[in-house]
């Protein structure tokens, strides 16, 4: 099962497995990661579950929906390598993922 690791604002990590298929969202939420509110479910309609994909794995996902660069904008503190986790789906080339966390999702 690939891990992933969310960092939070204030910098601490915590590691977790994954179910390949899941979303890095729903990681988070099923491991009570503080830092993702994921309000919509995962429905790509609310930009609560917005993180920082680490820069190594930046190139290694695939780019983002129309879809999601729009709800993008609605991000406080928008980077060049914000996603929304919820579009992030997990598989075994994702095994070491690093996300950081915004400080606030509102």
């Amino acid at each position: 099962m690939p891990q992933i690791t969310y960092i939070s604002h204030d910098g601490n990590a915590t590691e977790v497995d994954v179910p390949v298929g899941n979303s890095v969202m729903q990681g988070a939420v099923d491991n009570m990661i503080d830092g993702i509110v994921a309000e919509c479910g995962g429905s790509c309609s609310c930009a609560t579950c917005h993180c920082y994909v680490d820069e190594a794995w930046v190139s290694k996902l695939p780019p983002a929906s129309g879809m999601e660069k729009d709800m993008l904008e609605c991000v406080l503190e928008p980077r060049p390598n914000s996603r929304l986790s919820c579009q992030l789906e997990v598989t075994e080339d994702l095994d070491g993922l690093v996300v950081h966390l915004p400080e606030s999702q509102f």
